[in-house]
């Protein structure tokens, strides 16, 4: 039987195949704050003490998460959000996202936190926080280094460049491709290869293989922090929001 609600503006679903659809519900960009990354680790904790095999986290409209909406919110606003984030990464069943459109900047770092990851070639995967003139957060500084190696995730951070999906797949930022069209329809396919398992055997697995990676980003997110406090209150970081604004090429100056 098939269960619904809502928590804040984000929806959950548990299906009787024992996977759960958790979707951003704030077309078409997926914009968040301290309030939605709440609402998700809410969601995401229930989920944990339900009947729940898999999560697959999803979005509503073009964008998967276009990332924080910079105009609005201040320093309380991302020490909640991020409290809120690090409670994302806690023991729980196994979470697919899937991937439509852009996964940019702080998006970036909510689409890394899942195990698995189903794109399309047209989705794109942006950490393109030095573009703004400040640091990278939502646990980044582990999450993409550990899936596409030290190299790459220099570049990745330095450049801001995007990464289509077929590339995505390459450097393993995603784990499968779909279309359009069947990209939710390829989650819950895998959902369920995973969700066929003994349950009690793959939660086991992935407290192991995921070590203490809460503990990790725990730390990792307060180096973040800070670094994103402190760079906000340059004029790079003004340059950098007001070029984004007006689809500019921004000029840095480095104060």
């Amino acid at each position: 039987m098939e269960t619904f609600e809502k928590i804040g503006d984000v929806s959950v679903k548990l299906g009787s195949d024992y996977v759960a659809e958790v979707e951003l519900c704030r077309p078409p960009e997926n914009f968040f704050d301290s309030h939605l990354i709440e609402s998700l680790a809410e969601a995401f904790e229930r989920l944990g003490t339900s009947e729940c095999r898999v999560i697959i986290l999803c979005s509503e409209g073009k964008h998967f998460c276009a990332g924080a909406n910079l105009s609005q919110g201040g320093e309380d606003d991302t020490r909640r959000l991020y409290e809120a984030a690090i409670r994302l990464f806690a023991p729980g069943p196994p979470v697919i996202a899937a991937i439509q459109g852009a996964a940019v900047g702080g998006g970036l770092g909510l689409a890394l936190m899942p195990d698995f990851r189903v794109a399309a070639p047209e989705s794109r995967f942006s950490a393109n926080f030095a573009r703004l003139g400040f640091h990278q957060g939502f646990g980044l500084s582990i999450t993409l280094p550990q899936l596409v190696g030290a190299q790459a995730a220099q570049e990745m951070l330095y450049t801001g460049r995007r990464v289509p999906g077929q590339e995505a797949l390459q450097l393993g930022l995603c784990d499968r491709l779909a279309t359009q069209s069947t990209l939710r329809e390829e989650a819950r396919a895998f959902a369920r290869e995973i969700a066929s398992s003994a349950p009690l055997a793959v939660h086991s697995i992935r407290q192991t293989l995921r070590g203490d990676l809460p503990g990790a980003i725990r730390v990792a997110i307060e180096r973040e922090a800070a670094e994103q406090a402190r760079l906000q209150k340059t004029e790079d970081f003004r340059e950098g929001v007001r070029a984004m604004a007006k689809r500019q090429v921004p000029h840095f100056e480095g104060r």
